[in-house]
């Protein structure tokens, strides 16, 4: 079994999370929390408090912060500049 490495650090109501993949960050309440894990992904967490029993949803929609490639065969039009 791999030795793991998490500490989390509570100011009010943010938690900053720490890791050997980085720094992850949420915020909320006890038993109801949203945030960003340390790979970038938004979650929201539920838990009933004391029991151990908890959910995380990450939300579907990733956004890709790099550029779209161009798909073959397509055309890439440019408008002239007008002329003042």
């Amino acid at each position: 079994m791999a030795w793991r490495f998490r500490r989390s650090l509570k100011l009010g109501p943010l938690k900053l999370n720490l890791s050997k993949s980085g720094v992850g960050y949420s915020v909320g309440v006890r038993g109801f929390r949203v945030g960003k894990d340390a790979k970038g992904r938004s979650y929201t967490a539920a838990s009933i408090p004391g029991t151990g029993l908890y959910n995380r949803t990450y939300s579907s929609a990733a956004k890709s912060t790099a550029p779209r490639a161009l798909s073959v065969g397509a055309t890439v039009r440019s408008t002239p500049a007008r002329a003042a």
